[in-house]
């Protein structure tokens, strides 16, 4: 059975990558270069690379069910499931281990209905989450970091540490907002009972306002509903939050 969706007909690449077909190029042969179409045991893969990557993108794009999304693609159930299982942890962003000297980071985080409960707990919107720890490039909206999922009833300036974020941003300079306290980042200024602010102190709270570029990068990822409602197991909601990372990062290079 021939599927409907495939990579080399290039109309269904942005869609559902939200990439060029160059971009969508440059993505496949990253992933050959990394080892990702290297023949390994057991039967071959009845699909292409590219449709794998695609058939991936598809369903973060979407979150179909296996019953939806294997007919799109012609193969059974169990074969799409196996491609995501292999192919979602490929496509994760690799973390930025340098940063120049002035370089500015924001970090925020992201709360992913999760509906595996051995990873998630209720949160401040009543649904079983998961706390994602985001860090941006100030200047190019790029990720640079995706901390570990931790439960989401976690608070940030907690999560923070325990999430690896902290870690791997080392000593750049970061802002937060008000939701970080004493955790030595960049945060505004906030006025005690009966005290008047000085100026210069609102003048920083203005610069603040770049804070809201991690906000725009959130939108942009949430765009990928497996994000709004993620039925994966285990490390499945990591490995989608750090794959659609590093599509929004593509996107955005071109």
């Amino acid at each position: 059975m021939s599927g409907v969706i495939t990579a080399p007909e290039p109309f269904w690449i942005a869609p559902f990558t939200g990439l060029s077909p160059r971009a969508f190029g440059k993505l496949v042969t990253a992933l050959r270069r990394e080892g990702a179409d290297s023949p390994g045991r057991g039967r071959p893969w009845k699909l292409s690379l590219e449709d794998r990557v695609l058939l991936v993108a598809t369903y973060w794009r979407t979150n179909l069910t296996m019953r939806q999304l294997a007919p799109l693609f012609g193969v059974s159930k169990s074969a799409a499931d196996r491609v995501i299982d292999n192919f979602g942890p490929r496509l994760a962003l690799h973390p930025r281990r340098r940063f120049a000297k002035d370089a500015v980071l924001i970090v925020d985080g992201t709360l992913v209905p999760t509906r595996d409960h051995k990873v998630a707990e209720q949160s401040k919107n009543y649904r079983y989450s998961t706390n994602h720890q985001v860090v941006i490039d100030a200047d190019t909206r790029l990720v640079v970091v995706v901390g570990e999922p931790l439960p989401g009833n976690r608070n940030d300036c907690r999560a923070w540490e325990e999430s690896g974020a902290k870690a791997a941003v080392g000593k750049t300079l970061t802002m937060a907002d008000g939701g970080y306290p004493g955790t030595g980042l960049l945060m505004p200024h906030r006025r005690t009972p009966g005290e008047e602010m000085p100026g210069w102190k609102h003048e920083h709270n203005r610069s603040h306002m770049v804070r809201a570029r991690v906000e725009h990068v959130f939108a942009r990822m949430k765009t990928w509903k497996i994000l709004r409602d993620c039925r994966l197991k285990g490390d499945g909601v990591r490995h989608a939050m750090l794959g659609i990372a590093r599509l929004h990062n593509l996107a955005l290079t071109g």
